[in-house]
């Protein structure tokens, strides 16, 4: 949930981590929102959290002293270890990334380096800035724009012979007789009231388009692309072509534009990185996949414990070459997850162990605990199937006994086949909703209600044959 804090942001630290303040215990209330169960998992990131903002009531001197609690989270798939992390981050309002353990390599393989992870970071933080600013300037890019639309409709409305430049036929109404003032506000009248938005207009639109090609070099693709866009800028998406849109459509492309004029980059990029170092969040899944294994001598093996030692600095702490700026790691939050079915957190190399001082188990989801969840969260399943059939006209109800007989047999189809926790719930709802859903849009202003007997109708064949459900469910 975005929690949504009062005033504007001015790049300080302290309203930076605003969200921070929140207590332990308020936390875990906002994650059971969206997340059911992992009592001890909630407790261990609201716990981490906390001692963010605590860090920051320090004096300077020991401030920079503590290190962040990294947390490894260990459980199979589907149960919430990715969805806890990014709750979090939308809860704070942090920089947050995810990216998977096993894309890096170390260094002398053909691969991610791990330093990447921390310009991806600052390159989100970074639009996340970006974009909070431009809505604080919404209001004085919209006005900038309305000017610039009605300059582009009279090209030179202090002539007495304007003429407004649609490329489509003008309004029959449109007052030829006025003077230019008066046009230009009769004019933006309309254009206030909509009536122009199907009009279309010329104007310049930057182009967008990327080469796609990689260029290696020892700091990174993504530098060496920095460079190569200044050199070329016409090459990289800076050259404008002038195209003829709906005004509608025009409108918010110009305040976009004047919004990104408003906003001092060199400001943008000293907030963002500001946020990176004391607030932003890394989540590695599949950290088990680097775990090296005793004995193994073949396959990607050679290279896991080579991967561990790249990532040993970049947890600890050190600094990091971005486009922006220097960044430093040592106050970013790490949370590590692993299902850890072959590999062991002990099995890690002792130094990267040691910077993830938190382990927490997540368990296993029940049947009941899918009950809850098709019921419970603000974005519960059931809900949002009846949302997008809603848009149909349809109105689509879940009896309490079809919910728990979908509980059932997806807490029977994980038991036979492979284990993906909630995310089987998709694939069982997908199946018993299929027919309605392709035929919802010729069924307006109908009721529907999915009971029991509806779903052991679709469903009770395919989980029966377990060669079937394993290939359809």
């Amino acid at each position: 949930m975005v929690i949504q804090l009062p005033g504007s942001l001015t790049g300080s630290i302290d309203e930076t981590l605003a969200g921070e303040r929140l207590t332990p215990k308020e936390i875990v209330r906002e994650l059971d929102k969206y997340i059911v169960g992992q009592r001890a998992a909630k407790r261990a990131v609201a716990i981490a959290l906390r001692n963010r903002w605590r860090r920051q009531q320090l004096p300077p001197e020991l401030r920079e002293e503590i290190a962040p609690k990294n947390i490894i989270m260990i459980g199979p798939t589907g149960v919430g270890k990715t969805e806890i992390a990014r709750r979090l981050a939308k809860l704070t309002r942090s920089p947050f990334l995810k990216i998977e353990a096993s894309k890096f390599t170390e260094v002398g393989y053909v691969g991610r380096d791990v330093e990447s992870m921390v310009r991806d970071l600052t390159e989100i933080a970074v639009k996340l800035v970006r974009d909070e600013k431009s809505k604080l300037n919404r209001e004085t890019a919209e006005r900038n724009a309305r000017e610039r639309i009605l300059d582009i409709l009279l090209p030179d409305s202090r002539r007495p012979a304007a003429r407004p430049a649609f490329v489509s036929t003008p309004p029959t109404e449109f007052p030829t007789e006025e003077l230019p003032t008066e046009t230009r506000e009769k004019l933006g009248r309309w254009l206030d009231e909509g009536k122009l938005d199907e009009r279309e207009i010329e104007i310049d639109v930057k182009e967008q388009s990327f080469p796609s090609f990689e260029i290696f070099t020892p700091q990174g693709v993504e530098e060496m692309g920095v460079n190569v866009k200044d050199m070329l800028p016409g090459l990289f998406g800076g050259r404008s072509k002038r195209k003829k849109v709906r005004l509608g459509d025009a409108r918010e492309i110009i305040v976009q534009e004047e919004a990104e004029k408003l906003v001092d980059q060199q400001n943008v990029a000293r907030e963002a990185i500001e946020r990176v170092e004391q607030s932003g969040i890394v989540f590695l899944d599949e950290i088990d996949k680097i775990a090296g294994r005793q004995h193994a001598s073949h396959g990607p093996d050679v290279s896991r414990e080579g991967v561990q030692r790249d990532l040993l600095p970049i947890v600890e702490g050190t600094t990091v070459n971005t486009k922006y700026g220097m960044v430093k790691t040592d106050h970013i939050l790490f949370i590590a997850a692993g299902a850890f079915h072959v590999a062991k957190p002990s099995d890690l190399i002792p130094e990267l162990q040691g910077r993830f001082p938190i382990r927490v188990e997540l368990e296993s989801l029940t049947e009941d605990d899918f009950v809850r969840i098709l019921h419970e969260p603000k974005n519960a399943l059931t809900m949002q199937y009846s949302a997008l059939l809603g848009t149909e006209g349809v109105e689509l109800k879940f009896a309490d006994d079809a919910v728990r007989e979908v509980a059932r047999y997806a807490a029977i189809v994980n038991d036979k086949t492979e284990n993906i926790g909630a995310r089987r719930l998709h694939t069982i709802l997908e199946r018993l909703l299929d027919e309605l859903s392709f035929d919802a849009s010729d069924m307006p202003g109908q009721q529907i209600t999915i009971d029991a007997a509806y779903v052991q109708r679709v469903l009770a064949e395919t989980v029966k044959d377990e060669d079937l459900s394993r290939y359809v469910l």
